[in-house]
């Protein structure tokens, strides 16, 4: 089969693998319809993350499925599945309190701008469709399996509660499907800050009701402007850099809340400030698979559509230039077909 490999920062590469196999009953193999780049994938193809050894790249899949283990009965061969980033057993102690992404046999997927995949832990896993979806569905299912279940985690960590007020803070896809989540979750009022127009118009489709463009500091007073002096009953952190965190801790009121679940780079919090602030803050690797059943449905219905933030289309053989335009900031989100 086809798969993306990284060898070094800028270079992602299309190569020849090994076709994947069933190494374990619990596993199961998908072969895939569609997949992406994701903006945590720019980390290491910017030279921001190790590479290491040339190694295959990709978290988010759906697809169809064509074998199982032994040990595998809720998932069948021809089956259109979606399933997370963080594959979970579905049954230890931390699966039944709501946290999958830290499963006592947690894997995280990496493999998965391939045409096909091998899904570890398939039974808790991968949630099946009722029939094969529309094609003009499968980007918003794709979405679902990691950056609409990203975005929904945002917002359940910070807290979003009907009549509200939330930031999002970055408008990357992840940041986006968070105005989605935040506006499903029932804020009235949702402050988005974003430079950039193209995303600015998609963050006003998805229910942002404010746009902030400045940063820093002056980013957070015109958040304090927005609020009545006050801060935002929500903020939502959807980048993972130093001064992404500082204005989502400094945006929140007392009493707020951030969910903060870009991954951290170079992130420190002061705990002095945290404890004078009585903001609170929780965030973590998203538990997608809570959230994938309720979520497939909301797409299958219609009522969310996080497949937009796809806004550039190649095949599976131009993944190079689909990081380059990420990179570049030409594209939002990469769908590849392979």
């Amino acid at each position: 089969m086809r798969g993306a490999v990284i060898h070094a920062p800028g270079d992602v590469r299309l190569e020849t693998l090994d076709d994947p196999k069933i190494l374990h009953p619990t596993d199961a193999v998908i072969r895939t319809a569609v997949t992406c780049v994701c903006g945590s994938d720019l980390w290491p193809y910017r030279g921001l993350e190790p590479v290491g050894d040339p190694h295959p790249m990709g978290h988010e899949y759906v697809g169809f499925v064509e074998e199982v283990g032994s040990e595998v009965t809720s998932v069948r061969p021809g089956q259109f599945v979606v399933g997370s980033f963080a594959t979970s057993d579905g049954t230890c102690a931390n699966c039944r309190n709501g946290f999958p992404s830290s499963c006592l046999n947690v894997e995280f997927m990496s493999t998965c701008q391939a045409e096909r995949v091998r899904i570890p832990n398939a039974q808790g896993t991968l949630v099946a469709t009722d029939g094969h979806p529309d094609r003009e569905l499968w980007p918003s299912l794709l979405a679902v399996s990691d950056v609409m279940g990203t975005g929904w985690w945002a917002a359940d960590a910070a807290e979003v509660r009907p009549g509200s007020t939330a930031v999002v803070v970055g408008d990357g896809a992840v940041g986006l499907c968070a105005v989605i989540a935040a506006k499903e979750q029932g804020a009235e009022r949702i402050i988005v800050m974003s430079r950039h127009e193209p995303r600015q118009r998609l963050a006003r489709e998805f229910g942002a009701t404010d746009l902030v463009t400045e940063r820093g500091d002056e980013g957070v007073a015109r958040i304090k402007e927005l609020t009545g002096g006050i801060g935002a009953d929500s903020v939502l952190e959807c980048v993972g850099t130093a001064e992404a965190m500082r204005q989502a801790l400094h945006a929140a009121r007392p009493g707020g809340n951030v969910g903060f679940v870009g991954v951290p780079h170079e992130v420190a919090v002061d705990g002095q400030e945290l404890f004078f602030s009585h903001v609170g803050l929780r965030g973590g690797p998203a538990p997608v698979r809570r959230y994938l059943p309720d979520l497939v449905q909301r797409v299958l219905a219609g009522r969310i559509d996080p497949g937009k933030v796809f806004d550039l289309t190649l095949p599976l053989d131009q993944i190079a230039e689909g990081y380059r335009a990420m990179d570049e900031r030409r594209a939002i989100k990469t769908l590849l077909t392979p």
